[in-house]
This record gives C-alpha cells, structure tokens and sequence, in this order.
C-alpha cells in the first residue's frame, strides 16, 4: 500500500459525494490515494478508474466506527502525508421533542467517534512523515443551529471542537490541522440518505436554489488547503453557495 517518494493521502468516506470527488482530485495533485469505505464494490470501482486514469490508487473496505479495524488499517503506512476525515451523514430533521435517540447516537458514532478512531490511529504515521495533514470534514451546521438538525448540529459541533483541540494540543509538532466546512451542498446520496429514501424531501432541501455547491466544488477545496507550503495552515475554510447566506437564509427563485 505504499510506494517510496510517493505521498499517501486516506480519505474515509469515499464511496461517493464528497469523498469520491477529493480522492479524484488528490491522486491529479500527486497523491496516492487510499480510499476507505464500507461499500467495497463502489472503492474498488473508483480505485480501477483512478488507476487507468494514470494515477494511484488503493481501495480498502473499513468502517472507521469499528476500532478493532481501524487500528489494524494503520499498521500499513510509512509514508502517510494526509488524512482526510470525510466519512460522516445525517439521519433525520426531526425536532429535539420527537427525535430518535438511536439517530443521534449513529450521527454521533461516525461523524465523531468515527474521525476520532482513525485520527488516533494514524496520527503517528502523519507525524513521522515530517509533513502531516488531517483535515477534518464539518460542516456550517457544527456552526450555527438551525431548526430540525439539532442531531446532526450536535455531531458536528463534535467533529468542529475535535478539530481545533487538536491543533493546539499537537502545535509545534510537524501536522497541521484543516477543518473544511461546507454549507449546502447536493450530492446524490447526501439529502436522500438523510431522509431514508425519500427523493421528494429530499429535493426539496435544493428547491429554487440556483447552484448549490457540488462535490468537487468542495473537492477543490480540500485539495488546495492540502497543497499549501507546509508552513501554511488553514485552520478554517467555510464554504457555501453564493445562494446561501446563512444555515437559515437561502435565496431560492421559486
């Protein structure tokens, strides 16, 4: 899984979305890229078509709730340059009186617990590499509530506080912290995902708006923050649509 002189770059989630697009675009900058994801099927498909697009990549199936598995994961690098925490989701848009405990615990389990399980496992990789980046995937809800996402809000303020503990708890070492967090952006699986199946609510979170953004929009992103000089750290990049001003102020041409 590694290959002297070439940097190695994990991104979880990559399955689809967001994490599909950032593992594209960092294998074009250079990397090689390690996909991880519980669905094999989908990182085994993306790996072969980063490959004979004459990059690198590797697909390796993890669930990074399961620390058993995230731990032996790590026992494969040398050579790790970045971590890019991306697995995560939502579950519902119910209010705090009627939401599912079982949702916020699952919210919880991957979009925290689950970036927490594998920043620990290789953060020591990262370190060694004398140049390491974890980038943490937010989002402007771990920023500012809104109503019916108390659960999700709940995660990712987690993953957010993750994030900026950890800079100051590893400053003077050679990683550097990145949080990324985007506003609304459509994904074919995102909003569907969230609202268990239901495409017609799930349109409607899009309805009206001209350009939210997309995948590689936030792909880009993540991609340019990694490829500063190594002396360069962005601590925080928010990004939304120019349709969206706030969490809760959407211009949407009905």
């Amino acid at each position: 899984m590694t290959a002297p002189g070439t940097p190695i770059a994990v991104v979880t989630g990559a399955s689809s979305g967001i994490g599909a697009a950032t593992a594209r675009q960092l294998a074009a900058a250079g990397y090689r890229v390690v996909l991880t994801a519980r669905r094999k099927d989908r990182i085994e498909a993306l790996a072969a078509e980063i490959n004979e697009a004459g990059h690198q990549a590797t697909a390796y199936a993890l669930d990074v709730t399961d620390r058993t598995a995230v731990d032996e994961f790590a026992t494969a690098f040398n050579n790790l340059a970045v971590l890019v925490n991306n697995a995560g989701g939502a579950l519902g848009a119910d209010t705090v009186a009627t939401g599912d405990p079982a949702d916020w615990r699952q919210m919880y389990e991957v979009n925290v617990i689950g970036t927490l399980n594998v920043t620990q496992a290789l953060l020591p990789a990262l370190t060694a590499s004398g140049d390491g980046t974890v980038v943490v995937l937010s989002s402007t809800a771990g920023h500012s509530t809104y109503e019916g996402g108390a659960g999700y809000v709940a995660a990712k303020n987690g993953a957010r506080v993750l994030a900026e503990t950890l800079r100051l708890e590893i400053v003077g070492t050679p990683v550097r912290v990145i949080e990324i967090a985007p506003g609304m952006v459509k994904t074919d699986e995102f909003a569907t995902t969230r609202f268990r199946g239901d495409t017609d609510k799930a349109a409607k979170v899009y309805a009206g708006v001209a350009e939210p953004l997309t995948a590689d929009d936030v792909a880009d992103t993540i991609t340019w923050a990694c490829t500063r000089p190594p002396h360069v750290n962005i601590d925080l990049l928010v990004v939304r649509p120019r349709a969206q001003a706030s969490n809760t102020k959407v211009h949407r041409e009905l």
